[in-house]
């Protein structure tokens, strides 16, 4: 995935599509999440999490609505432990085999 500029942030920094999430939520749940539907708390906007913009600059990884450019999660990685803020999500509706 080729990084892109993203048009209404204040820093400038590039992103990747939230497909970039796909290898780091494997490792903590059984299903591709990227597929699942997620709710902005800030917009109401509902989509794909593979919409998500994803920022990889940092420690971990923030991603944010492709709408109104809110935080949506933040997921951080350490050697022992792993943690997972949605607070800028109001739903996750996860597909399930068979539907």
């Amino acid at each position: 995935m080729r990084p892109t500029q993203a048009a209404g942030t204040t820093t400038g920094e590039a992103f990747q599509d939230g497909n970039v999430l796909a290898g780091p939520f494997r490792e903590f749940f059984t299903t591709d999440l990227t597929t699942a539907t997620g709710t902005c708390a800030s917009c109401g906007r509902a989509g794909p999490l593979a919409e998500l913009r994803v920022y990889t600059h940092a420690p971990g990884m923030v991603a944010r609505c492709p709408e109104c450019d809110a935080v949506v999660m933040r997921m951080v990685r350490g050697p022992e432990a792993a943690w997972l803020d949605m607070r800028g999500t109001t739903a996750l509706r996860i597909p399930l085999p068979g539907e």
